[in-house]
């Protein structure tokens, strides 16, 4: 990535669920908490430039969000960027502060990923995670993002003779990791019997394999790995970003067992790192529905294709396993703000390589993995970080 790299040396992040706090709110606790986490303070004053990563859910300021940003950080006069890309859109977000960082434009950045998802009624909810998808096939004809992740889940199980309980044990092991976060939507332990025998939302999806409805922000501080040091020893690097896209509707892509956006932003990650996936200490990946989680662990790399299912039932993404996944309880247990989802993953990153993830904190952790997706696979980031 060149000689100029980007680390991080604060984040905060808001509890995850049915938050009465309103947007305005929510970016002012996450970004609160990121200064507060720097170890010998950074000035506001300090930060040049911002990026808010946010779909705009049920509209709440769909024209210029990025002013509200500034506004409630409290770094009026900075250059304040707006980014979507559905579920993927803080993902993108920490990838331009990175690379802002990077260029020798901006010396310290600031990253907000915000979602409110809980204050519109139903209908409106569907429509707001529709458009995220393709409108001209798959949602006019009626199919919802559960349908697609069905579809994908359904070939998945056919084609490499997976049993439904590798899924089951996806969301098992999630929400056993969710219940050591103080941060998670749900904090409670479910067991594979009662995964299987949840109503079908999307055969063979269950309801307790897809992820909930939930309020919250994250939030980054950028500043050039040079200066990190003085505001903290203990920064961490992001060594390597990647990025990737796909067609929108599934009838349109060559396979529905393998997202290319995926494929493509990890080896371009890994092509920058200086380092492979046997460094890597644990994965955060993109698991809105469980069958999420098998196929980014195969395409970014860590199993072949029809193989994350027995790595899962068998423990090893685990904490305690040779690969956790998902150490914060994922989107499945923690929560899916969609434009907060990115930044929440690089705040799990941060405080795991720091030390600081308390009963859930993986040992020894020195390289991470995060994978953020946006609607079914059109698109994706991958961030790898590591300390210095």
């Amino acid at each position: 990535m060149g000689r100029r790299r980007a680390a991080i040396v604060g984040a905060g992040h808001t509890p995850f669920g049915v938050l009465p706090d309103t947007p305005r709110q929510l970016i002012r606790r996450a970004v609160d908490a990121a200064f507060a986490s720097v170890d010998r303070g950074l000035e506001r004053s300090a930060v040049q430039e911002a990026y808010l990563g946010t779909l705009g859910f049920s509209g709440w300021q769909l024209g210029n969000a990025s002013a509200v940003v500034a506004e409630e950080a409290g770094i009026p006069g900075a250059a304040v960027s707006r980014v979507e890309n559905a579920c993927s859109s803080s993902g993108y977000a920490l990838r331009q502060a990175a690379l802002a960082i990077m260029s020798g434009e901006r010396d310290a950045v600031l990253v907000v990923g915000l979602e409110k998802m809980n204050d519109t009624t139903s209908s409106r909810r569907r429509y707001w995670l529709g458009v995220s998808g393709d409108t001209e096939w798959e949602r006019l004809s009626g199919l919802t993002f559960a349908g697609v992740y069905g579809l994908m889940a359904a070939r998945y199980l056919h084609d490499y003779r997976v049993p439904p309980e590798a899924l089951a044990e996806v969301a098992v092991k999630n929400h056993a990791h969710g219940a050591l976060n103080p941060n998670a939507q749900f904090q409670k332990p479910v067991t594979r019997e009662r995964v299987l025998s949840a109503p079908r939302v999307a055969a063979p999806l269950g309801l307790l394999d897809c992820c909930p409805v939930s309020d919250g922000a994250a939030a980054l501080l950028l500043v050039n790995e040079e200066a990190a040091r003085r505001y903290t020893d203990s920064p961490v690097v992001i060594a390597g970003l990647g990025a990737g896209s796909d067609t929108l509707a599934l009838q349109e892509r060559a396979s529905l067992t393998s997202l290319r956006a995926t494929r493509t932003a990890a080896k371009e990650a890994f092509d920058r790192a200086g380092f492979g996936r046997p460094e890597v200490s644990f994965l955060e990946v993109h698991d809105c529905f469980t069958i999420a989680e098998l196929l980014a662990i195969e395409d970014l790399g860590f199993a072949p294709p029809g193989d994350a299912g027995r790595l899962t039932m068998e423990g090893a993404t685990r904490l305690g396993g040779r690969l956790p996944v998902n150490p914060d309880g994922g989107l499945k247990a923690k929560g899916h703000p969609i434009g907060a989802t990115g930044a929440s993953q690089a705040y799990e990153a941060f405080v795991q390589l720091r030390g600081n993830a308390g009963a859930r904190q993986v040992p020894h952790a020195e390289r991470a993995l995060a994978h953020n997706v946006g609607g079914s696979g059109a698109s994706a980031t991958v961030t790898l970080f590591s300390v210095p």
